[in-house]
């Protein structure tokens, strides 16, 4: 949000000689982060100890950019499209300017002015922005004839001084921003300005206006408040009995209330206000319409300005005896066209203003295009209101709507604040418009919160901050804050004010105001001190060590971790299936989100697979290799139960080359294969200690089939590996013949297994007897079975198993293969013989053949 310094001075008295960088350093040092300062017109300061950007803006030169007053308006003698303005600007004579500006014709040959106008006014050898080019680009003036009239000076334009890039005409200034000053005033002084651009989290809904970032101003200064007067002229006849309104959702609409301005005339705003609106990133539309904004931005309530005579008109057509405003939910596929053109079929939960007719705005969002100011509105209907902030929030976000009302809204305005927002708008209304203000105001407030109050023991903040401030001082800082203190002995009983939507009730409300004390004290001054309190008892929590285990493994055998969104949709996790087929899933099988924060983000996971593959396809734009994995839950619901299981899953993805080429060693063919997969998993299980792991053939629904295996540990399903299928990484759009190897695994289960305690064996101090042995089994029987009998039949001197060689073709029988295995064995204590070696060989070779079927190999 863009502050004006100058405006912030309207409500506290912030003195002249803080720089403004110091002021954003104490704003953001108290939690209302200035993330960028810009200039208008004045220099920056250097200020020691703070560090701000170096800026390049225009700086007004005091000598050279005045306050100007323009006292006559004359012809040019020799051109139609240009005129003579005559400045007084301060000096010994009036300068004479020549300005083709058009807002000055109306004023030609009319003699001297009464009252004069004033102007900002730039001598030569000023610097200012070009006003005639295209791109942003200065210049320096200097004198020349235009059309045979030496011209030296010159009257300015908004662009030509950075405000903005209109260039319609030369600035008017309004006499309440030239009251006080004398014509050759430095113009810096005038209309010199510092923007604050504070990057305000959601917590500081406090902080969306000018009051409401004047408020810390006061607090962290120590200066009073001046709040805008919110009295109202009302001479018109009594708005009571002219308009009805009718809640019927009070807890999304708690209170709504209404002003009629009559007789007003439609103009625009004067330049005071539309330079604020222009500062604030808001363009002027007129005086009606402006007067919303602004004291939207200044008070923090939004508001909406409706055509009386159209609503009247509407009331009478639908047989009323004078207009009701009501708020409701819509009707099923009712529409709505808003201010910006947007037609919408509403959802159910869009609140509705309406009236007896049909709709008329977007509740809390943006008003409605039908009864809209006209530029020959008469008499307006002035509405502010409050609003349920999560079903703002869910409009804005199912019919993709933003607008400055709906950012306020969303995030929490008090109902309080509607009244002190209708009245200071309505008297604005009246002074700009020159309308009649009804009296009266109609009010409807059916769901008043309670007010929060809070005790605050003092011995509570010295134990949470550790400083030692006296109930006196604290009371001071939270009374800076505008809330309400009684203190009794060590005790402060806070009444928190009605803006303040952020404060809780009991040890919470506690908590929310020591944070308050603190950041205004400031964070800074917090004193370093030993903990003066009894430390927490420590315990250990070994599921979350056990997962730490586990990924140190995995970054160590090579792998990064990534964390995925635990959001997402149905639809997506369907594209894990080929199309054609289906996953198997149960009734009501995801967690389902009532107010999603995006359409791609609607229910909890299932599974970590869509994750993984996502992260896959983003990084696959950037590089060839991708090694990572991911530890996390997965929401499964349980019927009857109030909330879902939640186990975790270890997700495990690689794609790309095997290895990568070095600058003096090319990269050895081959892609990451089902062999590369499950050699990851076995690091990992043989780092966790875990024995008894048992891969066999599997089918998944994602996997390709042939090249999938399932993981079972301890006789216990633990997951699936493999290669994803073609048709499932096309529907990723993940590129075309690459091989993705993928595994879900279940944490649960192999942490469930891991030993912490192990056995370790000695380093060996007996040579090896290494044999191979090749056997013809049946080709449906796995690797790990032969493995499994292997180990078994060679007792505790087969120290070692590997597989080296698998093959299929003459002389091996069609529908076998062969497995060639190293063997190692080794005894402890003495070195072993061929006698005992060849005992335990032929023993291994039976027990394959009994239990396997499996023959020696010759």
């Amino acid at each position: 949000m863009l502050v004006s310094i100058r405006w912030l001075k309207e409500y506290v008295d912030i003195p002249a000689d803080l720089p403004a960088e110091a002021l954003a350093e104490r704003l953001t040092l108290a939690g209302l982060e200035v993330g960028k300062i810009r200039y208008i017109g004045v220099p920056q300061q250097n200020v020691p100890g703070i560090t701000v950007p170096p800026s390049d803006h225009l700086v007004w030169d005091r000598q050279k950019l005045l306050l100007g007053k323009i006292v006559e308006v004359k012809a040019h003698p020799d051109a139609d499209r240009l005129v003579i303005a005559v400045v007084d600007y301060g000096g010994e004579a009036l300068e004479e300017c020549v300005t083709g500006a058009p807002n000055l014709f109306a004023y030609t040959g009319a003699g001297p002015l009464a009252p004069p106008l004033w102007t900002p006014f730039a001598m030569e050898g000023a610097e200012v922005w070009d006003g005639h080019s295209e791109k942003p680009a200065r210049m320096i003036l200097k004198g020349r004839k235009l059309r045979g009239v030496y011209n030296r000076a010159m009257v300015c334009s908004e662009k030509e001084l950075g405000l903005s890039d209109d260039h319609e005409g030369i600035m008017l200034l309004d006499e309440r921003t030239v009251a006080g000053y004398a014509p050759g005033t430095p113009l810096q002084d005038v209309l010199g300005d510092v923007l604050l651009d504070i990057d305000l989290t959601p917590n500081l809904a406090r902080a969306w206006s000018i009051i409401g970032v004047a408020r810390e101003v006061a607090a962290l200064l120590g200066l009073p408040m001046h709040y805008p007067p919110t009295d109202v002229r009302m001479d018109g006849p009594a708005i009571a009995g002219r308009v009805d309104i009718d809640i019927r959702r009070p807890e999304l609409n708690p209170r709504f209330t209404l002003a009629l301005i009559e007789g007003i005339t439609i103009a625009p705003s004067p330049l005071w206000m539309q330079l604020r609106l222009k500062l604030a990133g808001m363009r002027p539309i007129n005086n009606i319409v402006d007067v919303t904004n602004y004291v939207m931005l200044e008070t923090g309530q939004p508001l909406h300005a409706f055509d009386w005579d159209i609503l009247c008109r509407r009331a009478a057509q639908s047989g009323a005896a004078h207009p009701t405003i009501i708020t409701r939910l819509p009707d099923a596929g009712e529409e709505l066209t808003l201010l910006d053109d947007s037609h919408h079929v509403l959802d159910a939960h869009n609140l509705l203003v309406a009236d007896t007719a049909g709709s008329l705005s977007l509740a809390g969002v943006m008003g409605g295009l039908e009864s809209e100011v006209q530029p020959d509105s008469r008499n307006i209907l002035l509405e502010a209101a409050n609003w349920n902030f999560i079903n703002v929030r869910r409009t804005m976000q199912s019919r993709k709507l933003s607008s400055e009302a709906g950012l306020r809204f969303s995030r929490g305005v008090h109902p309080g604040q509607a009244e002190f927002g209708l009245r200071r708008a309505a008297e604005l209304m009246r002074v700009l418009s020159g309308g009649i203000v009804a009296r009266g105001i109609v009010d409807s407030y059916p769901l008043r919160p309670e007010t929060v109050r809070v005790d605050l023991p003092v011995a509570e903040v010295r134990r949470i901050t550790g400083m030692d401030l006296t109930p006196a001082e604290i009371a001071a800082i939270l009374r800076g804050l505008q809330f309400e203190v009684d203190v009794t002995g060590d005790l402060l009983h806070v009444t928190v004010p009605d803006h303040r939507l952020d404060i809780g009730t009991g040890v919470i409300g506690q908590a929310d105001l020591i944070e308050e004390i603190t950041r205004i004290y400031g964070y800074d001054r917090i004193p370093t001190t030993v903990m003066d309190d009894l430390l927490p008892p420590q315990r250990d929590n070994p599921a979350l060590r056990s997962e730490e285990w586990a990924r140190d493994l995995l970054v160590a055998a090579g792998l990064n971790e990534i964390v995925c969104y635990r959001l997402t949709t149905p639809e997506r996790e369907a594209l894990l299936a080929p199309p054609g087929e289906s996953v198997d899933l149960p009734e009501n099988a995801y967690v389902t989100l009532a107010n999603p924060i995006s359409q791609d983000k609607t229910v909890m996971r299932r599974t970590l697979l869509a994750g993984l593959l996502d992260t896959a396809v983003a990084n696959l734009r950037q590089t060839d290799r991708v090694r990572f994995f991911e530890i996390g839950s997965v929401y499964l619901p349980t019927p009857g139960d109030l909330l879902p299981q939640e186990p975790r899953r270890l997700g495990i993805l690689l794609a790309g080359p095997r290895e990568m080429a070095w600058w003096d060693l090319p990269a050895r063919d081959g892609r990451f294969d089902f062999f590369d997969l499950k050699g990851v998993v076995e690091t990992l299980l043989a780092g966790l200690h875990i024995e008894k792991a048992v891969y066999e053939p599997a089918r998944h629904v994602s996997l390709f089939p042939g090249r999938t295996a399932a993981l079972t540990i301890r006789k216990r399903p633990a997951g699936v590996l493999g290669e994803l299928h073609p048709k499932v990484a096309a529907a990723f759009d993940l590129p075309d013949g690459l091989p993705i190897l993928i595994a879900e695994l279940d944490l649960e289960v192999i942490l469930g297994a891991a030993r912490a305690a192990h056995r370790v064996s000695p380093v060996p101090t007996q040579p090896a007897v290494y044999q191979d042995l090749a056997l013809i089994v049946p080709e449906e029987t796995p690797a790990a079975s032969v493995d499994a009998v292997i180990r078994e039949a060679g007792g505790d001197l087969l120290e070692d198993v590997r597989l080296f060689d698998v093959y299929r073709g003459a002389p091996v029988p069609t529908g076998h293969k062969s497995l060639a295995y190293a063997l190692t064995f080794r005894a402890p204590d003495q070195t072993l013989t061929d006698k005992p070696v060849n005992k335990l060989r032929e023993r291994i070779i039976k027990a394959v053949g009994q239990k396997l079927g499996a023959t020696l190999r010759d």
